[in-house]
Order: structure tokens, then C-alpha cells, then sequence
């Protein structure tokens, strides 16, 4: 099991490239960022320093989208970043969520990501692609690599994953509802002839070592909020009955309402319809032998990457037991049962 950690770009930026370095330090695989360009700094910015920074770490918008960004641009963000550092970029890419609702947008279409994937992908790794009716290549790159990661929750986006996605993003550590999933992208990816095992399953949620379990509770309460509005849209499109299981769906009925401008942040001061239990459901909490075995399990269901989440008031500390315990611990367990 790879492991990464998610950052957001608040300034100073120097503050989210030391974390990125100590991720490294660490043993972490993948620093990954948000990408809200209103919300917080430009990450494209900040990934060329951290990159410059760093050796081995793998780097990325978690996640950027369709709308915001046109799709040959951040292509040749990818293409450049890979010839200026070596093969060291990754996307994680879905329909949009805060970027486009700051702004009074809306999410795209799943066939305009499914499209934008495509354009991505083909041109980021040095290839031709038809696009608005032109052939398109970047005549100076060369040798370029970049692997594109779906976003999704809903049966349709998840279908989409299955048959076009390099590898899964899943924005919460539930077991349950991640078996759920990751048998849905793998059954499309059988129905659409692709080798199911060849993509990559990432789990990503707020991990927190400690001891204090309101307080820990407290901190990443607001990630409950963020996946609610992800399922207030399936919600919406396939009613609280549909496909999706009710263990996602039953905690967002007393969600009144959502400002973007407290997103992701700790002190996110309108998510108490979240209740303890799905935060605990949906985060890594607690010791670090708790995060182990819930980690255990979510690699038993085919998880290649955990990237955790670090809004909360313990970033550091959290990361140096994950290097000194957590990931020693899940190496050792690949070690011993290959």
C-alpha cells in the first residue's frame, strides 16, 4: 500500500512545500493538494516547488476538474512539470465540486469528464489526441508520463471510473461502503474488457493520532460535511432508495445548508448534522494500532493508496507516526505474507 497526504495551499506556501518535504522524509508515496483556485493559492504553483524540493514524492491536484481549467492548459502543466523534474506528477480529476460552486457553477457533465480525461491523459503523455475538431500534440514534449485518477461516489461516475480511470479516488475510509465501490469500478472495468486489477484504489480521509477522541472527532467533523454534499447530489439524482448504500445517504437529512468559504477546514462551524459515528466511520482515528488495522482492512478490499488529510491542529505529529509505525507496519505485513 502506497501512502499520501493531502494539503491545502493556504499561505504561506513555503509552509505547504516543508510539509510536503517532511511527508517525504517520512516514507509518504504522494503529496496530493486541493485545487479551489478562489479558496486557496494556485497548487500548480506550489507543485512545481515542492518539486523541486523533493526527490521521490509523487505530486497532484486532489481534484482538479473540467471546468475551471481549460483542459489543453492543464495538460501542459503535467507535460511540463514531468520534463522539468523527471515523471513525478499524477491527477486526480473529478466533475468539480468547491472551485465551480464559489463561483455560482455547477459540476460538469460526466461526459465532459469523461472527454477531459481523455484530452489529459493523451497529451500529458506526449500523444496526439482529437479535440474541438483539431489534432493536437505538444511538439516539445517527449517521453512524458501521467496517470489520471477518477473522483467519484455516484453508480454512473463510478461506472465511468471503471471504464476510463487509471485509478479511483474515494473520499472516505468507511470498509463497507469502499467494498461497495471498488467492486462497482472493478465490475465496469470487466464489462468494458479492461483488466480490473490494473487500477489503482485510493482511500483518502483525515487521519488523526491521538488519544483525545472528541477532539479528534471535533478536527475532522468538517470532512463529514464535504462528503455530504457529494451525496446530497446522488441524493438528488437517484432518491434516498436508489443504488447507493444507505450508510452514505441517511446521515446528510438534517444538512440545511453549506458554506464554501469554511470548506475543509477544521473550524467548519456548520456540519453538527454530522454525527459521531460517521465520523468515525469516515475518518482514521485514534492510536496508531487503531489506524493499522483499519488500514489492514481497507487493503484487504483492494485499497493501493491511503492519502490522508492533515486539517487539524496535529499534522506533524501525525506524519512522524505514520513514518515511524504506521507504514513501517503495513510494509512489514506485505513482507511477510509475499
Amino acid at each position: 500500500m502506497d501512502f499520501g497526504v493531502v494539503l491545502q495551499t493556504n499561505p504561506p506556501a513555503a509552509r505547504t512545500v516543508q510539509l510536503a518535504k517532511l511527508a517525504e522524509a517520512h516514507g509518504f508515496t504522494h503529496a496530493w493538494t486541493f485545487d479551489s483556485h478562489l479558496l486557496w493559492q494556485e497548487p500548480y504553483v506550489i507543485h512545481s516547488a515542492i518539486l523541486a524540493e523533493t526527490r521521490r514524492i509523487m505530486v497532484g491536484p486532489f481534484v482538479t476538474n473540467p471546468a475551471t481549467r481549460d483542459w489543453t492548459v492543464t495538460a501542459s502543466v503535467f507535460a511540463t512539470l514531468n520534463e522539468m523534474y523527471g515523471n513525478r506528477t499524477i491527477c486526480g480529476i473529478g466533475r468539480g465540486d468547491s472551485a465551480v460552486r464559489v463561483t455560482n457553477g455547477k459540476p460538469t457533465t460526466l461526459r465532459e469528464l469523461r472527454e477531459s480525461v481523455h484530452v489529459i491523459r493523451e497529451l500529458a503523455n506526449s500523444r496526439s489526441v482529437e479535440h474541438n475538431g483539431a489534432t493536437l500534440q505538444f511538439p516539445w514534449s517527449r517521453g512524458s508520463e501521467l496517470d489520471v485518477w477518477v473522483a467519484a461516489y455516484g453508480p454512473l461516475a463510478l461506472k465511468l471510473t471503471g471504464e476510463v480511470g487509471d485509478g479511483f479516488i474515494l473520499q472516505l475510509a468507511d470498509v463497507d461502503i469502499a467494498e461497495w465501490m471498488i467492486k462497482t469500478v472493478k465490475d465496469a472495468a470487466a464489462a468494458a474488457g479492461r483488466d480490473p486489477e490494473s487500477i489503482a484504489f485510493c482511500v483518502a480521509a483525515p487521519m488523526y493520532i491521538g488519544t483525545d477522541r472528541a477532539h479528534m472527532r471535533e478536527q475532522c467533523r468538517w470532512f463529514g460535511g464535504m462528503v455530504g454534499n457529494h451525496v446530497a447530489d446522488i441524493v438528488t439524482k437517484y432518491g434516498p432508495d436508489g443504488d447507493v448504500p444507505r450508510a452514505l445517504t441517511d446521515y446528510i437529512a438534517g444538512r440545511t445548508g453549506y458554506d464554501y468559504n469554511s470548506h475543509g477546514r477544521a473550524e467548519n462551524d456548520h456540519v453538527d448534522f454530522v454525527p459521531d459515528e460517521i465520523v468515525e466511520r469516515f475518518c482514521i482515528l485514534g492510536s496508531a494500532e487503531e489506524h493499522i488495522a483499519k488500514l489492514e482492512r481497507l487493503r484487504e478490499i483492494g485499497v493501493t493508496q491511503f492519502a490522508g488529510y492533515l486539517q487539524h491542529d496535529s499534522k506533524e505529529e501525525t506524519m512522524r507516526v505514520y513514518g515511524e509505525t504506521v507504514i513501517p507496519a503495513l510494509s512489514e505485513h506485505l513482507t511477510a505474507t509475499a
